[in-house]
């Protein structure tokens, strides 16, 4: 099949981008006849595919201009990943006055892909026996970066920019999508719920701080070709994480059938790493199970989050030794993370043109509004969640 041609805006990057690509084909053995779009990001950056011309797979290209996109970040934290002995991509080429970067490419396939989930912002996907090898290989994954952390590496997830993300939800979701008031009462009862997240997430767990990637989710974890069969099984898993958290029984070992297990020992590849920070330890283990586009049930969610706490704490990693603590923890870092996320994606509607993304909004409401219906502390923001939604509100506090 002949690519489909890479569509420019701008004529003179287009040509200055044919220019800097006959000076990699030579050097790199690339067929520049095959560029073709493999994706778009929420940024400017998008990213080409080219293959090489022996055959032999094929390259990413990045395509950042520079007057709105920085890739200093992206080439520091690549190498901060490989240092760690993750499978993220490398940089083979940066023409950094351009903007054009040359990178090795982690295949096409991702592992929301794999999961394959169901399209309705509502829906809770169904667990499987190879879904569950996916997570733990991302939850290696995760603890393998982790332990590679050092300060004053990467910016710091601090105070000032806890508060910059907050402000994105009442600026961009509660008065310019839902086109309420922002009047100081309202204001006053957003600053004071504000305070409390900010607290918890930079206190909790004495503090402990990380190498926090911000956006370790399926979408930006790739994988490696998968057997149709194992993605269509639908064994079914025993909810051994929600008996430990409930005082229940140790972890029983789980033996998964042979294509899981060989799956298993994959190394899933990392991408969209450039907004890297050094942060709360429970950012990314909240990210990953409270997925921008899939939710599931509570039970796997504990499951993976009590397997990771398990792996984390083996290897040293500062998560503590009383699970219900950190699972609180991560549910408050979570609730962060959903309402900064609620801002951007009207944000990105509202201010960039990219409506797709309001569509996931219900999901992250949800996630917001369980979290604060199970700790008596937060009742006044799932009341005030309710306001914005008009929803009625129902009260059942957990803690």
């Amino acid at each position: 099949m002949i690519p489909s041609p890479v569509v420019w805006a701008d004529p003179a990057r287009a040509s200055a981008f044919d220019s800097w690509l006959a000076a990699m084909a030579g050097p790199h053995r690339l067929q520049a006849d095959s560029v073709r779009l493999a994706s778009a990001d929420a940024s400017f950056r998008r990213y080409l595919r080219v293959d090489r011309a022996d055959g032999a797979g094929s390259y990413i290209i990045m395509d950042a201009p520079p007057a709105q996109e920085d890739c200093k970040p992206f080439i520091k934290v690549a190498g901060l990943m490989q240092d760690a002995g993750l499978n993220a991509p490398r940089v083979l080429s940066w023409d950094e006055p351009l903007g054009f970067m040359l990178l090795t490419d982690l295949g096409t396939q991702t592992m929301l892909d794999v999961i394959a989930p169901p399209q309705a912002a509502d829906a809770i996907a169904s667990p499987t026996a190879a879904h569950h090898a996916l997570y733990m290989d991302a939850v290696d994954a995760l603890v393998r970066w982790q332990l590679a952390s050092r300060p004053d590496m990467l910016p710091p997830y601090d105070d000032a920019l806890l508060s910059r993300e907050l402000a994105l939800f009442p600026e961009w979701y509660v008065a310019r999508h839902r086109g309420l008031a922002l009047d100081t009462g309202l204001q006053d009862k957003l600053d004071g719920l504000f305070a409390q997240i900010k607290a918890s997430n930079l206190q909790s767990l004495g503090g402990a701080r990380v190498y926090v990637h911000r956006d370790f989710m399926p979408r930006n974890l790739m994988v490696k070709d998968v057997a149709p069969t194992l993605v269509a099984s639908r064994t079914a898993l025993p909810p051994e994480g929600a008996e430990l958290a409930r005082g229940g029984p140790s972890l029983r070992s789980m033996t998964p059938h042979a294509d899981v297990a060989a799956l298993a020992e994959s190394r899933l590849g990392v991408l969209d790493f450039q907004d890297a920070v050094y942060g709360p330890i429970t950012y990314d283990i909240a990210s990953l199970m409270r997925d921008a586009f899939l939710s599931w049930d509570e039970d796997f969610v504990l499951d993976v989050t009590v397997r990771y706490w398990q792996k984390a704490r083996q290897a040293g990693l500062p998560v503590g030794d009383d699970f219900g603590e950190f699972y609180r923890a991560v549910e408050w870092m979570g609730l962060q993370r959903h309402l900064k996320v609620l801002g951007i994606f009207a944000r990105l509607t509202l201010r960039d043109g990219k409506p797709k993304y309001l569509a996931d909004t219900p999901r992250f409401i949800k996630y917001a509004r369980n979290t604060a219906a199970r700790y008596r502390q937060l009742g006044p923001l799932m009341v005030l969640l309710d306001e914005i939604e008009g929803n009625e509100t129902r009260v059942g506090y957990t803690f």
